[in-house]
């Protein structure tokens, strides 16, 4: 088993919440500080506007959307 499959996931339920840069950077932070943790975010109900600022911010690979 990689180091990856062995990392805890924490699901992040943002539904309602706004698709703007303050939005995007909170969520990069989280990542950030679950990352150092050995935890990983995933989204929730995200509305199709903030993965769309995600992906323009390009950082769709660091907010995963959960499946």
């Amino acid at each position: 088993m990689g180091a990856d499959a062995q990392k805890r996931i924490v699901i992040c339920d943002v539904r309602g919440a706004g698709a703007d840069a303050a939005a995007v950077d909170a969520l990069a932070r989280a990542q950030l500080a679950a990352k150092r943790r050995g935890c990983r975010v995933r989204l929730r109900h995200a509305s199709a506007e903030l993965l769309e600022l995600i992906a323009f911010m390009g950082l769709e690979e660091v907010l995963p959307v959960e499946r």
